[in-house]
């Protein structure tokens, strides 16, 4: 009895993989990265940039990305934290960047960014997020190091 439950779902779970399997479906991926700048010793430059990766096996449409996570009164925007493309095709990518200038020092972690996309058989507008980024320790007192020391590290005796 129990045999035959589990082939019923095992049989059941096939079938459902292979159905989905066999549609045309977007797989929409999205990276955010952020570097570090130091341009004089009390400013520093955030550069950003987001690529968004169409995995599946079906164009998208009326591609929308909004990065809101970054308050206005900790950072000098340069650039445009929405912008839109009118489609994605399958296994291609998008990227943009923009850069930040920090008002203030301190630890600042970014929450993904939102992305929107439209599919042919769907009316709804559907959601992607992108990878959060790791804690920016931005105007950080950071330790000089000398480059002959990093040599000197690097080198095996």
């Amino acid at each position: 009895m129990a045999n035959g439950i589990v082939a019923s779902l095992l049989l059941l779970f096939l079938f459902a993989a292979s159905a989905f399997a066999g549609s045309d479906v977007p797989f929409i991926v999205a990276q955010k990265k952020a570097t570090l700048k130091r341009i004089k010793p009390d400013v520093e430059r955030i550069s950003v940039s987001i690529d968004i990766y169409n995995q599946g096996t079906t164009t998208v449409y009326d591609v929308s990305l909004n990065d809101v996570s970054w308050p206005q009164d900790s950072f000098v925007v340069s650039g445009n934290l929405s912008v839109s493309w009118e489609k994605l095709d399958a296994g291609s990518v998008l990227s943009h960047s923009y850069e930040l200038e920090a008002k203030e020092k301190g630890v600042f972690q970014g929450s993904p960014a939102l992305i929107t996309y439209r599919i042919p058989t769907q009316a709804a507008l559907l959601e992607a997020y992108s990878t959060p980024l790791l804690p920016l320790d931005i105007l950080a007192v950071r330790p000089a190091e000398s480059k002959l020391n990093l040599v000197h590290a690097n080198c095996e005796y």
